[in-house]
């Protein structure tokens, strides 16, 4: 796969990334795409077999390559470790985390509890974004910022796409409201606290740190009661998904 080919990838599967990406610098888009190309791989990597063990398979497979890739071994020609590798080189070793925390998807296991649900998006979308940040330049000194947005912004994307996940077996084992709201009021929390740190990243990080769009006002809704997480599928518009970005764009306001 080329550049072009992840970036289409990621323009049809992950929309708000790639508004994002969009506002970027030049020289910094190719590591960006190839990342998020990588993300989406693997998120449906144990999704392609029924069979648990035959998707761990698949999901190794991913993590000996990029394991290797650490070491200084170029991968095999591949459609997206490629890219991944000309844009990483032996930074994309450290990105193998992202896969194994996607082992517990393949055996299909519902969450006990808000606790283990935070654990999950804080082991894949909050590495995900904490690896992106990283690279646009985020400083050490900022990584506790960077992890509250990507625990607030992996939560409500995690609750905007539970009623999806709910009869895979990915979802809670039980529908109760309040832990829906226990887990907004989570994501509202780091956000806030993300938000009061904002000066201690530079403004090119910004691309990596977007939350999505109307991310604030859907977890507002869930807080009042408004939206069950378990049931109400909520749709961001395409004028609102421009809107949100057209903002990030112009003003570099990553934070809510």
């Amino acid at each position: 796969m080329t550049l072009a080919a992840c970036t289409e990838l990621v323009r049809i599967h992950d929309p708000d990334r790639f508004g994002a990406v969009l506002v970027a610098r030049v020289e910094d888009r190719p590591a960006l795409i190839t990342l998020y190309a990588l993300n989406l791989e693997i998120a449906r990597a144990p999704f392609q077999s029924a069979e648990p063990m035959l998707a761990e398979m698949r999901l190794q497979w991913w993590i000996d390559r990029l394991e290797d890739m650490g070491t200084g071994k170029a991968p095999p020609l591949h459609d997206v470790l490629t890219p991944l590798w000309e844009s990483w080189n032996r930074k994309a070793g450290p990105v193998a985390c992202l896969a194994e925390a996607r082992r517990r998807d393949c055996a299909r296991e519902p969450f006990a509890d808000p606790e283990g649900v935070v654990d999950y998006v804080k082991d894949t979308a909050g590495r995900l974004m904490g690896l992106a940040a990283e690279r646009l330049g985020a400083p050490a000194g900022a990584r506790g910022a960077v992890a509250d947005q990507a625990l607030g912004a992996g939560l409500a994307a995690w609750l905007r796409a539970l009623p999806r996940l709910q009869p895979l077996g990915l979802g809670l084992d039980r529908q109760r409201p309040e832990d829906g709201v226990a887990l907004a009021g989570i994501a509202r929390d780091a956000l806030r606290r993300a938000a009061r740190s904002r000066r201690l990243l530079p403004r090119q990080a910004a691309a990596a740190l977007y939350p999505g769009p109307r991310v604030r006002q859907f977890l507002d809704a869930v807080l009042k009661g408004d939206i069950d997480c378990f049931s109400q599928d909520v749709e961001v518009t395409p004028f609102q998904r421009r809107a949100s970005l057209a903002r990030l764009a112009l003003t570099g306001r990553w934070w809510r």
